[in-house]
């Protein structure tokens, strides 16, 4: 099995708060959803803590085939959950959170799992790529922000801006009608969107965070297609190079507004046929 991982922080000077992982069969992305300084969390651990003991405790519990992808998730956010009970108000709003992708063979099909942005990418054999994200989020968000005029990155109307977008956003998160993300209730996870397919109609899978998915559903930049041959054909390392030179010439936010100018990114690419 070839698998190739790649992943870089958004800033140098800032800790990676996604992580990635494989283990033969089995491939984990996990997105921590940072936030912006003064946001409360009640936890003394940071976003990039909870997203890689999310990672590992996930890509633990799914290497048992007989354990579905969404048990796998639940029982990853209990045993985080434990780890940290004893220090943090677990009950807290804004108790650091993660988008979850993950992928695994099991027999003759390639399960999948999304919770919140994260992609998975299906490449089809002689079909279009299925497309598998969860745009709840996005559509919470659409509904808080009334005004389409955003500052630029980096100003303090926008910093003041995503600090009261994050705020507000906590009496969503996790709830009905609102959208679901991997945090501290291992519920969420039955509300991950998850399927299956046959390996036989299954060129290549790929995961990406939202940081590695810019330039097709944010920059519109790219088609999956598009996106699906570079991964094809120079690796992950290639596609973030890609988006960080995108993001470079627009450092404002003015021709594509977004919350960072640039995000982590990170992507897992395996072809079938490897």
């Amino acid at each position: 099995m070839r698998v190739q991982i790649a992943s870089e922080p958004g800033r140098p000077d800032r800790d990676n708060e996604d992580f990635a992982a494989a283990a033969p069969g089995l491939f984990v992305v996990v997105d921590g959803a940072g936030a912006p300084a003064g946001v409360a969390s009640g936890c003394e651990h940071s976003v990039a803590w909870y997203a890689h003991n999310l990672g590992g405790m996930l890509l633990a519990a799914a290497r048992d085939i007989g354990v579905g992808l969404d048990e796998a998730l639940a029982i990853a956010i209990e045993r985080v959950n434990a780890l940290h009970a004893g220090t943090c108000d677990l009950g807290h709003p804004g108790s650091p959170s993660a988008t979850v992708a993950m992928a695994r063979v099991n027999g003759e099909r390639l399960e999948h799992l999304v919770l919140s942005d994260a992609v998975v990418v299906l490449d089809l054999t002689d079909r279009e790529p299925m497309i598998i994200t969860d745009d709840r989020l996005a559509r919470v968000i659409t509904r808080l922000d009334e005004s389409a005029e955003l500052s630029a990155v980096g100003s303090r109307e926008h910093t003041e801006r995503l600090r009261s977008r994050v705020e507000r956003l906590g009496s969503y998160r996790n709830q009905p009608g609102g959208f679901w993300v991997a945090s501290t209730k291992p519920e969420a996870a039955e509300e991950a969107f998850a399927g299956s397919t046959p390996l036989g109609e299954l060129d290549a899978v790929a995961l990406l965070s939202d940081g590695a998915s810019r330039l097709a559903d944010r920059f519109d930049l790219m088609s999956w297609l598009e996106l699906l041959a570079v991964l094809r054909k120079a690796g992950p390392t290639e596609l973030i190079a890609r988006t960080r030179e995108v993001e470079a010439s627009d450092p404002d936010g003015a021709r594509w507004p977004r919350g960072k100018a640039s995000d982590d990114a990170t992507a897992v690419w395996w072809s079938a046929g490897d």
